[in-house]
């Protein structure tokens, strides 16, 4: 436990993502507390509380990657634990929000599951939300409680500036849905952006159409919310080297990696594969073209904003160190 301002205050790590949680904790000044997760035979969760929360300000490390449902109802259940054990608050930081990429209705008779996951939340008993790189801003809508919605842009951006390339720089985007992403990251840079026209004839199946922008003899960055099976991500590389660019980096917040991702990365043309530790990868689906960059300081110092009541939106900015 800590006392911040007068407020008592309780970290927890599930079974998700505990190295990131043991950096925050570290950063944060936050001691972990002590929790015990099961199995009971036939696969339930069962969950215990080691000591009281009564009273405190509960943060819970979680992200919700694979395997999404086992992490999601993990989840779940201890924020249930938690309430009923007469907490004041119960903050979720969830790096990665599992099944963002349902936020509305594509056809006919499809769910909104992004939707549900932000009731399932609230239902359990969550009072405010951490996240990072939402996959559609709009989610942040499905709450009637406080969400926030960090970004890993000023990390990424200064991975880059500290290469000091020498080269014409330009960003990418790897579809019409990230040029907000791919301007955004142009802007602070102070290069321009070009964006691949992608068709998608089914699900983690992307067929490369066209280049919008001039990518001929520069080095250029693809930038992304997330790589899943890298299918989307390798072509668009390939693309980008046959209309003339010198090399190819790619960058993306949360490293889903699902096979056969890191066999097309490793086969590809990228250089290098920058991403953040919002998710923790097992050895399996590491590689010497990734690069993990990590997001704890800014989660320990928005957990920290939060309980001094400061603002976070200074977090999410670049500072040029120039």
């Amino acid at each position: 436990m800590a006392i911040l301002d007068g407020n008592k205050i309780k970290l927890f790590s599930l079974s998700a993502n505990p190295l990131l949680a043991e950096e925050i904790s570290e950063i944060s000044g936050i001691p972990l507390s002590k929790i015990e997760i099961r199995r009971f035979a036939d696969g339930e969760i069962g969950v215990n509380i080691e000591e009281t929360v009564r009273g405190h300000h509960v943060f819970i490390v979680q992200p919700t990657h694979e395997p999404v449902n086992e992490n999601l109802m993990e989840l779940l259940i201890t924020m249930d634990a938690i309430k009923r054990a007469s907490a004041k608050s119960i903050n979720v930081i969830m790096p990665y929000y599992g099944y963002s990429r349902q936020d509305r209705k594509t056809s006919s008779r499809q769910p909104i599951s992004a939707k549900l996951v932000a009731n399932l939340l609230e239902t359990a008993g969550a009072d405010r939300v951490l996240a990072m790189d939402l996959h559609a801003s709009q989610i942040q809508g499905f709450f009637d409680i406080p969400i926030d919605n960090f970004r890993a842009m000023p990390t990424i951006v200064e991975y880059f500036e500290n290469k000091n390339f020498k080269d014409d720089l330009v960003i990418v985007a790897p579809d019409h849905g990230g040029a907000v992403r791919a301007r955004k990251m142009g802007d602070i840079m102070g290069c321009p952006i070009a964006i691949i026209d992608k068709r998608r004839p089914k699900a983690n199946v992307a067929e490369v159409m066209g280049l919008v922008g001039d990518v001929d003899g520069k080095i250029a960055i693809l930038i992304d919310d997330m790589i899943d099976t890298a299918g989307t991500i390798t072509a668009a590389a390939q693309a980008l080297i046959d209309k003339g660019a010198k090399k190819v980096f790619a960058a993306c917040t949360h490293p889903i990696f699902s096979p056969p991702a890191i066999d097309r990365l490793n086969a590809s043309v990228i250089e290098e594969v920058i991403c953040t530790n919002t998710i923790q990868l097992p050895e399996d689906k590491k590689s010497d073209k990734i690069i993990q960059l990590s997001i704890a300081d800014l989660i320990a110092k928005g957990i920290l904003n939060i309980i001094y009541d400061r603002p976070l939106s200074d977090l999410f900015e670049y500072k040029n160190k120039g």
